[in-house]
């Protein structure tokens, strides 16, 4: 039985923040032909799968899926629970943010049957949430936070952003402080990056903002990884930490190169090494689907060496590379001078072997992407 995993893409927001750059639209008046051309697609792609495909998680994000009324989220998820077989364990996410939560919308989540909840607070200051352009304060984080384990999430996220322009150390480990003090399981912590487009990236480029340099950038991901191991969250990813095994299985079938499907704008799927992915445009997706049935924009038919270089890339990145795990896929010979170049001294400071697989330590994650390019020149040309 083949294991899936499903995204739901929700693109209506409250407001744009500076810094985003997923497909996001603050304009609800084709909310209602959303729905209808979601549905239809989850339909028409429920027709190829069949009892043999089992969905072990399901994730609505967006946008922000916690503004719309319960009642539409409740319909979107009981169709895909209804055409799809659904796992009795099956990790089922909401995304959420801060401000648009009540005691009965957390209520309505549960009683559809979100078992998960993940939380964007980004900040607990609330001078850097001003800067982000954020809509709660810290204090409405907080209750937030406490309300959604009142409701019966046992299984809370919070996403969090460091390195903020003007951001401290002490600032960011009082961040850590704040979330490590309350009722959750997971926590995810991203840098702050310029994304081409966002209102961010031009507020650099015109000299309005200065962003904190890549040594210093490091100096508070050590921190944190430090941090939050002295409070019992393992980490298991770059940017993810977990206390009491509550790793996000969804976010891992990415990592793992599991096979998911992707409704909505801007949504991706990956089946049989073949990624496709939706129109972004709620105009374009709208009407792709009611003309054909599909909103697919694209497509990418990985080859032999592009699967390799992403079970490098994403192994690296989560729980490292497990040679025996290849070697259903990838010759000997392949896989001989892959240890060959995992081996390289160079690497040696910055990642641990144990058995045969090869997994990044905390020096490593934090230049990770430096590492995985050096791996990935040095794999050329091996297949």
């Amino acid at each position: 039985m083949k294991e899936y995993s499903i995204y739901i893409h929700i693109p209506f927001c409250d407001h744009k923040c500076i810094y985003c750059d997923f497909y996001s639209i603050t304009n609800y008046k084709n909310t209602s032909q959303y729905l209808e051309a979601i549905k239809t697609e989850i339909n028409n792609r429920a027709n190829s799968f069949d009892d043999e495909h089992k969905i072990v998680s399901i994730f609505f994000g967006g946008g922000t899926p916690s503004f719309i009324e319960p009642a539409y989220i409740n319909e979107i998820y009981k169709l895909v629970n209804n055409r799809f077989n659904i796992a009795s364990d099956c990790e089922t996410t909401i995304e959420c943010n801060p401000g648009t939560l009540t005691r009965e919308k957390l209520l309505a989540f549960r009683e559809t049957g979100f078992n998960r909840i993940s939380i964007g607070v980004q900040s607990f200051d609330n001078e850097e949430l001003k800067f982000l352009t954020r809509i709660h304060d810290s204090e409405t984080a907080i209750s937030n936070i406490r309300l959604a384990a009142e409701c019966g999430f046992d299984n809370i996220n919070v996403d969090l952003i460091f390195n903020l322009p003007g951001q401290t150390k002490e600032v960011w480990l009082k961040n850590l402080k704040t979330v490590c003090s309350l009722p959750i399981t997971h926590i995810s912590t991203y840098s702050l990056i310029l994304e081409n487009g966002t209102i961010l990236n031009k507020m650099v480029l015109d000299g309005k903002v200065e962003m904190q340099g890549e040594d210093f950038d490091a100096d508070l991901y050590e921190a944190g990884i430090d941090y939050l191991a002295g409070k019992g969250f393992a980490q298991y990813e770059v940017s993810n930490f977990c206390r009491d095994g509550a790793i996000c299985r969804h976010n891992m079938n990415y990592w793992q190169r599991g096979e998911y499907l992707g409704f909505g704008t801007s949504a991706h799927s990956y089946v049989s090494n073949n990624r496709t992915w939706n129109y972004s445009a709620l105009s374009m997706y709208i009407a792709a689907m009611e003309k054909r049935g599909e909103a697919f924009a694209g497509n990418e038919l990985l080859n032999r060496e592009e699967v390799l270089e992403e079970y490098i890339m994403l192994g690296l990145r989560s729980t490292g590379i497990n040679i025996d795990l290849l070697k259903n896929e990838f010759a000997d010979e392949t896989l001989v001078k892959l240890v060959k170049v995992l081996n390289n001294q160079m690497y040696s400071s910055y990642m641990y072997k144990n058995e045969n697989t090869y997994r990044l330590n905390k020096s490593g994650y934090a230049i990770s992407d430096e590492i995985i390019r050096k791996i990935l020149e040095s794999i050329q040309g091996i297949l």
